[in-house]
């Protein structure tokens, strides 16, 4: 699988690799935590009529790489499968509403990113007072 999640200071940063960031035609998406709603992990099928914009659809297949528009809102989607994937609703990102990815294990995923989430809430209430 091509991608990893990285934790920074203040933000998430999920990699891309090979094959993968070629469909995507994006290597990384950079998201601060701050602008993070939710994160779950759950099945996801994307609409027919999504608009690439740029990204990899193939016909007949669950592959889903890249940019894509759906009713004036923005989606990174990257996955191969029919399986549940993990899935971060954004707030006030420069591009995207929802990043939705799969992982190799897309609960123990969901669960480092709430942590992280927590663990940098808590060190900035911290450095707030």
């Amino acid at each position: 699988m091509g991608r990893k999640i990285r934790f920074e200071q203040n933000e998430l940063i999920l990699e891309l690799t090979g094959l993968t960031s070629y469909f995507c035609l994006k290597r990384k998406v950079r998201i601060p935590y701050h602008i993070i709603d939710s994160v779950l992990v759950d099945y996801y099928e994307a609409p027919q009529i999504m608009l690439r914009m740029p990204g990899t659809s193939i016909p007949g297949t669950s592959i889903r790489e890249g940019s894509f528009k759906y009713r004036d809102e923005w989606y990174f989607l990257s996955y191969e499968r029919r399986e549940p994937l993990v899935m971060i609703e954004l707030t006030g990102h420069k591009k995207y509403r929802y990043v939705i990815f799969q992982m190799e294990d897309p609960t123990e995923t969901a669960y480092n990113i709430r942590t992280h989430l927590r663990e940098w809430e808590i060190e900035r209430g911290k450095n707030s007072k």
